[in-house]
């Protein structure tokens, strides 16, 4: 069957197409029910059947014998290690880790929050909850403790899983003293923590509560995999939200293992046996999908990078890995290539590599720019895919399905949506608007298998923040258009999230950050374009009367104070004191305006703003400081970690 007829099968008789794909996973009991709706009317998949995630990833393939297999490539220039595990050896390093949570106490539907670096023990730790029928909430390690105690909070974790060090470029970062302060401002913190001690920093153990890895694995038996429903949680993996709070995306187990599996093949167009490597952090849902499980599940060797594109040692990175372990597919993130592009223009050190066993390279997590599309087309004579999809999603909404159906590309857009989704762009009204028209991007309903349930402990948040503006549909929060082939165009996000170096984060979250200092009155955080992180936030802040100190130590402050709440990922650099910010006859603050008037020569002065010469006040702030021209020409040291 050709694209346009499996796609229209799949939204024209989801039941019966995702039917079908149910057989791509090994069941302990088949599914009773294919699709059903819970309350909110959102897709509930495979209802009756059991399964267990952690034995689709390593048992089915060691009993199928594919147990001498490399199931993990390990590679960390910057601790100087490379470690490899076979499916058998990995499926006998997770079960005993599972048999040491067991011993702990941990069981079926409890929480486990994993905040760990890019090492084996991370993947152990994840596969090891999905034994167990446990639902693993793995942070990323670039956030502050601040960040940490909120996740721990909200999802009241049976305990936490930590290592002693990190590195973020080539510099090393205890994880110990974190995960310290995290605790001792959380309101719920879990009873016990597993700190795993490697080698460059030695971790305080804490009497009573904190334990060491190696002895809990030394004196514990391997457990067996539990079954657990389809619809049974697998993981919360916590997502920017508009107001400040995260929301937790909520993925099942069946569903999920479907998805992934079919994407494997479909999308990227990989075969069991092959090396498949998604050059992100496990913290984030493209390490979730396609480190972690979707390679596995589909019996792939997938790569785990401590590193960066560049300075890990030098921007030949990335070439060196695909040469390494013969990688065919690769997925990162646009901010990666322009980064290396930065420093090695002219591909030099790509000529040193033998990459020939990559076929396609797959990009996500913000907008590929022209420059950085032509330049890849330059430098690798493969297909350069660029795709769509979110935390929320799971997996590709749009993609050009390399598996099924390459199609022409057309630039800026991510081509077709994939089997199962229907895109539509709707006005403000949820009409779905002409071809080539602006709109918000939206899913109809129903999801395929692979999609967020729901958020944690917030049935309200997510039926307010997905369902509520548009009746049928999922809102993404991303706008942009349909032409007249179909063929998706993503303009970029809508709400207050912008997405830096693929990572989306809230500039509400960062204004209540700034807002919370003493000296602040008021505050505005907006991205504006960046040709290496993709975008940056920079902040305004107008002070309160009779503040004391200097508007430059001010600024350098709530530079830090982001820097302390939410981590070097936030990437805000730039914090302004202002006199006024522009502002509607009702007191809304414009935002938008503030964005164009960083980047823009000549705009035009909103019709409702209160006051028009407040636009050459700000236009006259961001040039002293010189925001729209310091976009990034190089990385700090410190920098590297947000890539």
């Amino acid at each position: 069957m050709r694209y346009r007829d499996i796609h229209e099968l799949s939204v024209s008789n989801p039941r019966f197409f995702w039917r079908q794909k149910s057989d791509l996973i090994e069941w302990f009991r088949k599914p009773q029910e294919i699709l059903t709706e819970d309350v909110n009317g959102l897709a509930r998949w495979y209802e009756g059947g059991l399964l267990n995630t952690c034995h689709l990833a390593l048992d089915r393939h060691v009993d199928g014998g594919r147990g001498e297999q490399v199931a993990l490539f390990w590679d960390s220039p910057a601790a100087g290690e490379r470690r490899r595990r076979t499916y058998r050896e990995l499926r006998d390093d997770v079960a005993r880790f599972a048999g040491a949570l067991q011993g702990l106490g941990v069981a079926k539907g409890d929480r486990v929050v994993v905040y760990m670096p890019m090492i084996p023990e991370a993947v152990v730790a994840m596969l090891a909850c999905a034994r167990l029928g446990a639902v693993h909430s793995v942070v990323f390690g670039g956030f502050a403790p601040h960040e940490l105690a909120v996740r721990i909070d909200d999802v009241q974790p049976r305990l936490l899983i930590t290592a002693s060090c990190g590195f973020e470029a080539s510099r090393v970062v205890a994880y110990k003293p974190l995960v310290d302060a995290a605790l001792a401002e959380a309101r719920f913190p879990p009873p016990q923590v597993i700190v795993f001690a490697r080698p460059q920093v030695a971790a305080a153990l804490a009497p009573g509560r904190d334990l060491d890895w190696h002895e809990l694995v030394e004196r514990a038996e391997p457990a067996a995999c539990v079954p657990v429903a389809a619809t049974d949680p697998l993981y919360i993996l916590y997502t920017a939200g508009t107001t400040g709070r995260p929301k937790g995306v909520v993925r099942d187990n069946g569903g999920h293992a479907v998805a992934l599996r079919y994407s494997l093949k479909a999308i990227y167009n990989t075969n069991p046996g092959e090396v498949f490597w998604a050059a992100s952090d496990v913290g984030w849902v493209v390490g979730h999908s396609y480190i972690v499980y979707g390679p596995l599940i589909h019996g792939c060797s997938t790569v785990l990078f401590e590193g960066k594109p560049v300075r890990t040692p030098d921007a030949g990175a990335y070439w060196r890995v695909i040469q390494d372990y013969g990688v065919s597919a690769l997925l990162a993130a646009p901010t990666a290539f322009r980064a290396i592009r930065l420093d090695d223009p002219d591909a030099h050190l790509r000529r040193r590599y033998d990459i020939s066993t990559l076929r396609s390279v797959f990009l996500t997590g913000e907008r590929l720019d022209p420059a950085t599309f032509e330049w890849l087309n330059l430098v690798l004579d493969v297909p350069i895919v660029d795709h769509w999809w979110q935390t929320e999603t799971g997996w590709p909404v749009a993609a050009n399905p390399m598996g099924l159906e390459p199609h022409t590309v057309k630039t800026g857009s991510v081509t077709l949506p994939v089997p199962g989704f229907r895109v539509a762009a709707l006005d403000d009204a949820g009409t779905p608007v002409a071809p080539g028209k602006p709109g918000h991007l939206c899913l109809e309903l129903p999801l395929p298998p692979g999609c967020l349930t729901g958020l944690w402990n917030d049935s309200d948040g997510f039926r307010e923040t997905y369902l509520a503006a548009f009746p049928g549909y999922v809102r993404t929060a991303d706008g942009g258009h349909l032409d007249e082939d179909g063929y998706v165009f993503v303009a970029g996000r809508t709400d207050d999230v912008i997405t830096v170096a693929g990572h989306r984060l809230s500039t509400g979250g960062m204004e209540e950050i700034l807002a919370s200092h003493p000296a602040v009155a008021e505050c505005a955080v907006v991205g504006i374009d960046d040709p290496l992180k993709g975008q940056v936030p920079i902040g305004l802040v107008v002070l309160r009367a009779g503040t004391a100190g200097g508007a430059a130590q001010i600024e350098a402050d709530l530079v830090q104070l982001i820097r302390r709440e939410i981590g070097a990922v936030a990437a805000l650099r730039q914090v302004i004191v202002v006199a006024r910010l522009p502002k509607t006859r009702t007191g809304t603050i414009l935002r938008a305006t503030i964005r164009r008037l960083a980047v823009e020569e000549q705009i035009v002065t909103p019709p409702a703003i209160e006051d028009p010469a407040i636009v050459a006040e700000i236009r006259a702030a961001l040039r002293e400081h010189r925001v729209g021209q310091y976009a990034s020409q190089s990385l700090a040291a410190d920098d590297a970690a947000d890539l």
